[in-house]
């Protein structure tokens, strides 16, 4: 790979790496590194620290507010900020319907929704699952029917995330039967302030509210906020879930479990020694970093292929694989070195500064982030569906 280019990568993961130790705020990042629950104000802070860095859409083109970065700048970005358990960067506006608007939308489409994703003036949900219809998008029934200067949409999305809080939803809407089921599928943006949208919430086995229903009744929606042509939304949806696999937060999620892992098992006296001075620990972490070594070599492999356009279209989906894998595995193996203390899952201690009942402070928080992450291979694309798309674009079955 061009050396400038990996030392543009190096400065830049330089400088994440001292702004999550010098410049992030403390009381968010004693509740981030915690696992703590955040709530829309500490996801604005956090978007708003990041542009105000530059960097929340340093990957987006100059000319519409960003910094041109490469695919390498853009992973070794993701991998640094979760490798110091940083904030989601929540990606629906800057990494998914931003892309997709100023490659395929209007201009006053750009003019309008462009500056508010920089700044994180409106936040935006994700309007693509449905119940029979996850992982195959091609079979959605939502309905979006034109009327005149509209489209009066009825449908369910689900799975929807932060869906209660969003301003926008980009939704993927059937709007003709006719042909090939991807032929009729178009792309709109839906204002959630609209007579007929409902969003119900969806509780996780962590508990919390993150996902949604959203219910769309007789919904009119302005012809105007069709992105591109209508009938191509089964291509820009293709571009944006190519932007939604990149690799860099998973493999720093990886990284940042496995160490926290190690850290445990240091600290932690059993049958009058370290934990991690036992033969069965110590095989069990020295497996989890060979496989996290290979991963992230992998990783940087795709990376190069892509700077060089010379990827085949499997690279994401192989990281995706067996990044949110071992994630699951080490998340696993850190709870169960917990002992006691993960037997306890203290709700309340994920609101406030408080103590969980037994362990560290980041117990209730590690706790947290196992039950949600059960979803990791789901979300974003299952493992089965990934596997899918190894086999046909790489192996060529």
């Amino acid at each position: 790979m061009n050396k400038t280019l990996r030392d543009r990568a190096q400065r830049l993961r330089e400088e994440v790496r001292e702004f999550c130790k010098h410049e992030m705020p403390a009381a968010l990042r004693d509740k981030s590194h915690r696992h703590q629950v955040l709530d829309k104000d500490d996801y604005l802070q956090w978007m708003r620290l990041l542009d105000a860095k530059g960097w929340v859409v340093g990957h987006w083109p100059q000319a519409y507010g960003g910094r041109d970065w490469s695919s390498l700048e853009r992973f070794v970005f993701e991998d640094e900020l979760a490798r110091h358990g940083c904030p989601w960067i929540i990606p629906f506006g800057v990494k998914y319907v931003g892309p997709v608007i100023y490659t395929y939308g209007s201009e006053e489409q750009k003019r309008r929704f462009l500056p508010g994703i920089v700044k994180t003036e409106e936040f935006w949900a994700q309007g693509y699952s449905e119940p029979g219809a996850g992982s195959d998008l091609a079979g959605l029934r939502t309905q979006a029917v034109r009327d005149g200067d509209h489209y009066v949409v009825n449908g369910q999305k689900v799975w929807t995330t932060y869906a209660q809080w969003a301003d926008w939803l980009f939704c993927l809407v059937r709007t003709s039967n006719d042909g090939k089921p991807q032929s009729g599928i178009s792309f709109l943006l839906i204002d959630m302030r609209s007579p007929g949208v409902t969003v119900k919430p969806i509780h996780t086995m962590d508990g919390y509210h993150h996902v949604n229903e959203v219910w769309l009744e007789n919904v009119r929606v302005p012809a105007a906020n069709l992105v591109g042509e209508e009938g191509a939304g089964w291509t820009y949806a293709k571009f944006l879930l190519k932007n939604e696999r990149t690799a860099g937060a998973i493999v720093g999620l990886a990284w940042h479990v496995l160490e926290r892992l190690k850290k445990l098992a240091r600290d932690t006296q059993v049958e009058g020694g370290r934990l991690i001075d036992q033969p069965l620990m110590r095989n069990r972490i020295g497996k989890f970093e060979l496989r996290f070594m290979a991963l992230q070599e992998v990783a940087y492999q795709a990376v190069e292929s892509m700077v060089e356009g010379t990827d085949n279209g499997g690279e994401a989906s192989l990281i995706k694989v067996r990044g949110t894998e071992l994630y699951q595995e080490v998340a696993e193996a850190l709870v169960e070195a917990l002992g006691s203390a993960g037997i306890a899952y203290d709700v309340a201690a994920l609101h406030s500064a408080g103590l969980p009942p037994l362990g560290d402070d980041d117990v209730g928080g590690i706790l947290k982030e196992h039950f949600y992450n059960r979803a990791a291979t789901v979300f974003g694309g299952s493992s089965e569906i990934q596997r899918n798309i190894v086999a046909k674009a790489v192996l060529g079955l």
